[in-house]
């Protein structure tokens, strides 16, 4: 019988070890395991991780490699980046099912017993051991360090109930209480932010590392402990909260670090493959292309803003809490006015702002803003990078004098015209209100090429708000929604005013 040809039914069928040995089952490490395993996949030409983008040919191959070499591994990047994601898509990488001692507290291979337990039964019964059979699922197990993780709850510990009523010498490993790492043998172990754990618990680590023993209050207790360790790690907190110490990363065979999307299409992918719009009328809200890289490009912005601090990092849950913020902001408009169908709208973006101010670190210079201020900065700056891929910069053609597309909607807020863009406001007026600005649309049509009839008026209002960000216009942001008007006449209206009331020229 050819063990690795049985099928996962086959496989539980087998209870005894005397049935295992006679399938030809034969141990194999972890680390073997995920190795074979892996060289399958890249074989057959699967996709180890499904749903990680912007790695493929950075960090993918990195871990690939290290899994080859048979290394523990050092996940080393800023938040948002996935870490924690590939290292549960381990699990995949595993066999399905692993034979273990039924009842074993440690999870032994019936061929290699680790404890007394397991040895003492497989001496007393033989051929007739019970199996049991472990899914791939469960040879999982995380842990987040924090100061207060003690070597008990990593290694284990003397259990002195246990000894008083099973009457056992303190000499006796069975009155030790195992540990999440012994526990975790025959299993992925996963340690999230390292530099968290003290380091004498740090220190805990360099036997089982290296050797892979343990040592318990003075037993002196040889456990060959088979695990994957993968660790995480900010490197913010190498110098802030503090640090691997040298000797355990010494340990660590491979370190790989980590990456933001490189580009706004990944950004992109990753944003709608994690929004949580389940329930959301989302085949009623229309989302224009250009939306969905404004969403990205506030990351982008955000990563290199002189407010927001850059060790920390800006995480990609920004851009899927703002997402989702953004497709809520459209569907409360929608049940406001009793309409089944509606468009988001570059007015919407005002709606993500509790989004962002939650997910950026401010340096001093961003605090003394305000994070409500900086956020908005932010989409502002968005808006202006994006304007300039639809329509010619407006500096450039001011000083040109000839050709202008801008002269007619310019000149009618010129004339003490202003425009109101409400939160609220139903899909007809706020057409309605586009419309009343001369010359909007044919600058719309002329320069916008490809567009969709029904993204017309998205994109007048995104001519508005670039006009603004390129300081042709004003821009102020009210109660209830944006207030454009021409920029000189504002300057001249500033009087005392509400230091609630902010424009985007104040920034």
């Amino acid at each position: 019988m050819d063990y690795q040809k049985l099928t996962p039914k086959e496989l539980t069928q087998i209870k005894t070890l005397g049935q295992l040995k006679a399938a030809g089952y034969e141990s194999k490490s972890i680390k073997e395991e995920l190795r074979e395993n892996l060289i399958l996949k890249i074989k057959r030409k699967e996709n180890v991780f499904e749903g990680i983008w912007g790695y493929e040919d950075t960090v993918i191959p990195d871990i690939e490699r290290a899994i080859l070499s048979r290394h523990n591994i050092n996940l080393l990047g800023l938040r948002g980046q996935a870490k924690t994601r590939i290292a549960r898509m381990m699990t995949q990488l595993l066999d399905e099912y692993v034979p273990v001692v039924f009842g074993a507290e440690l999870n032994d291979d019936p061929l290699q017993p680790l404890t007394s337990f397991a040895r003492d039964l497989i001496e007393e019964k033989g051929d007739n051991t019970p199996i049991g059979w472990w899914h791939r699922d469960d040879r999982y197990t995380e842990k987040l360090a924090t100061p207060d993780v003690s070597v008990a709850d990593l290694i284990g510990d003397v259990d002195p109930i246990k000894a008083a009523t099973m009457k056992l010498s303190y000499n006796d490993e069975r009155v030790i209480h195992y540990g999440l790492v012994p526990r975790s043998h025959r299993s992925i172990f996963v340690i999230n932010e390292l530099p968290d754990l003290q380091a004498r618990i740090q220190v805990a680590l360099f036997n089982i590392l290296q050797e892979g023993d343990i040592q318990i209050r003075g037993f002196k207790l040889r456990l060959p402990l088979d695990i994957q360790f993968v660790f995480t790690a900010n490197p913010e907190d190498y110098t802030n909260r503090g640090s691997i110490v040298t000797p355990l990363k010494d340990r660590i065979e491979s370190q790989i670090i980590t990456h933001y999307p490189k580009s706004i299409e990944i950004g992109r992918r990753i944003t709608a493959q994690e929004a949580n719009l389940k329930g959301k009328p989302v085949d009623n809200i229309y989302v224009p292309e250009l939306m969905k890289d404004l969403i990205e490009q506030i990351a982008i912005e955000a990563r290199s803003s002189e407010f927001v601090d850059e060790k920390s990092g800006v995480s990609a849950r920004l851009t899927i809490s703002a997402y989702e913020n953004l497709i809520s902001a459209a569907e409360r408009r929608m049940y406001m006015n009793g309409e089944s169908n509606t468009i988001i709208r570059i007015a919407d973006l005002i709606g993500v702002i509790p989004a962002i101010t939650g997910k950026v670190e401010l340096v001093y210079e961003g605090e003394q803003e305000g994070a409500g201020l900086v956020a908005y900065n932010l989409i502002g700056k968005a808006i202006r990078s994006q304007f300039v891929n639809y329509f010619p910069s407006p500096e450039q053609k001011k000083k040109e004098k000839q050709g202008n597309p801008y002269v007619l909607p310019l000149a009618w807020f010129g004339e003490g015209n202003e425009l109101d863009i409400l939160a609220s406001q139903g899909d007809k007026d706020y057409k309605s209100a586009l419309h009343s600005v001369p010359g909007l649309e044919e600058v719309v049509t002329q320069l916008v090429k490809d567009m969709p009839e029904n993204e017309k008026e998205f994109f007048m209002e995104f001519a508005l708000h670039g006009l603004a960000e390129f300081s042709q216009l004003s821009k102020k942001v009210l109660d209830t929604g944006l207030q454009f008007k021409d920029l000189f006449s504002s300057m001249f209206d500033m009087g005392p005013g509400d230091p609630d009331d902010f424009e985007e020229d104040d920034l």
